[in-house]
Formats: structure tokens, sequence, C-alpha cells
């Protein structure tokens, strides 16, 4: 994927509020790039220098923290989401309460 790609996604990242979260297929579907959710993880893993991308508020389809090996350290990203209201079920977030569906932008 192109720089400009990469950019659509940080575009897009940084409109999902806090409180909220949304998933990489979520990102790339508002992209109509349906199966390119695992590309919109390679560029968020690219922005990890980039603090204005709130790249911790994305999560995986059932909710999960996949990308929080790519933070400081592994408690980062749930510290952050909690800090911002987020609750969990376990160590999933509660899509149901807090997904922001991107493709309604």
């Amino acid at each position: 994927m192109n720089k400009d790609y990469y950019e659509k996604i940080y575009e897009l990242v940084k409109k999902i509020p806090k409180g909220r979260v949304s998933t990489y297929g979520n990102i790339a579907e508002a992209l109509s790039m349906k199966s390119a959710a695992r590309t919109v993880g390679y560029a968020l893993n690219a922005a990890k220098n980039r603090p204005e991308i709130p790249c911790h508020r994305v999560v995986n389809r059932k909710g999960e923290l996949t990308g929080k090996h790519h933070f400081p350290d592994e408690h980062y990203m749930k510290d952050k989401l909690q800090s911002e209201g987020v609750t969990f079920d376990g160590e999933r977030v509660n899509l149901e309460k807090h997904f922001f569906d991107l493709r309604k932008l």
C-alpha cells in the first residue's frame, strides 16, 4: 500500500472520539477496502511515533487489544482506554457500548 492510503487510515482514526473504539476491519471497510484489515494494522504500527493519531482506539473485531504489544508496555493500551471511559468484559472492550462505526461518517 502507498503512503496516501496510510494517511487516509490516520485521518479516519483521528475521528474516533474519546471513550469509543473502532476495529481494523471497520476502518478498511470505511475506505472501501474490506479485506485490508491487516494493512490497517501495519499502518497503525508505522504511526507509533505520531501521538496525534489515537492508535489505542483500534481493536480487533472481537474487542481484543491485539495491538497492545506495539505500545510502550502491554498495559498501556488498556490503561489509556480505561482513562477515556472505555469498559471491558474481561480482556475485551465492550463493543456493544463503545463501538464507533467509521462507515457512517
